[in-house]
């Protein structure tokens, strides 16, 4: 049995408990404890605060978690990362009251920041040698400037809305953040095992996101034009039809390009294109 920590709430539980899903590895939501098993799988899902995962896993207590990187650097203790998962991006980044003038690093020299990051953030200061005074805050951070308590913030920023809403503005980038797959460096041969299962799951459902699988009836004319513009896994599957001028042909696509691409099969004679969302794709 493979004992995995999962936040407890809030987006990065919610899109975890989707990747299970998607992963086949089914949790009961019906009745949520501290501990709950798998119900198809050598697994048990241990719920806790996202800043209480990096500590479970390093100390043993839970064999793998699924973490902010936000937190897991800031925390700097000893996991193995995994696998980069791809999702709950955000970044951690400096703001400052909107209407203050900021021509560059050295407005934060013997400013106070507010900040519930200050590991990183004191590494981000003395790695460009600006001296500020940090100050630790649990949470709302983004108040601290507009009642007096600090002279700027470093935050997680997402849509940046929140910020607006404090009539801050967003100023340096520190570190870009995803959820991370870690895990205890001392893992049994039995857990590393169960934990290969779950990652070739996993990596079957990373592959299939953002990715469509296209048919479509080709005439034979226009076959080797029309081969040159898809870009296959390995190559396109061709399949004759009944009408020897025409051929059916299968691909996936990447979502991102998939209208440049079919705008061209069109030009080139291609019909009755039919698009196939993928669930899973094994490489």
């Amino acid at each position: 049995m493979l004992r995995i920590a999962v936040q407890s709430k809030g987006r990065l539980h919610e899109q975890t408990m989707e990747l299970l899903a998607e992963a086949d590895i089914r949790i009961s939501s019906s009745k949520r404890t501290l501990l709950m098993n798998a119900e198809n799988f050598p697994l048990e899902v241990l719920y806790l605060r996202d800043d209480d995962i990096p500590q479970s896993v390093a100390t043993g207590i839970a064999d793998i978690g699924i973490v902010g990187e936000n937190e897991y650097v800031e925390q700097e203790l000893k996991a193995d990362v995994v696998m980069r998962l791809g999702y709950s991006r955000c970044r951690l980044s400096l703001a400052i009251p909107k209407e203050a003038d900021y021509a560059g690093l050295d407005w934060f020299e013997g400013k106070m920041i507010a900040t519930s990051y200050p590991v990183i953030l004191q590494r981000f200061l003395s790695s460009h040698n600006i001296r500020a005074d940090i100050h630790r805050i649990a949470g709302s951070v983004e108040i601290a400037p507009g009642i007096g308590v600090a002279d700027a913030i470093f935050d997680i920023v997402s849509s940046g809305s929140t910020l607006v809403s404090n009539n801050l503005r967003e100023v340096e980038v520190v570190m870009q953040s995803e959820a991370l797959l870690i895990a205890y460096p001392g893992l049994s041969e039995e857990k590393q095992a169960i934990l290969q299962q779950m990652l070739f799951r996993f990596e079957a459902v990373r592959q299939a996101e953002r990715k469509k699988y296209i048919r479509m009836n080709v005439p034979r004319a226009s076959l080797n034009d029309v081969l040159s513009v898809l870009p296959g896994l390995k190559s396109p599957t061709v399949i004759p039809l009944a009408d020897e001028d025409w051929c059916c042909v299968h691909t996936v696509l990447d979502e991102r390009r998939f209208w440049e691409i079919i705008g061209r099969l069109k030009e080139m004679g291609a019909q009755g294109i039919l698009v196939t969302p993928i669930e899973k794709m094994i490489l």
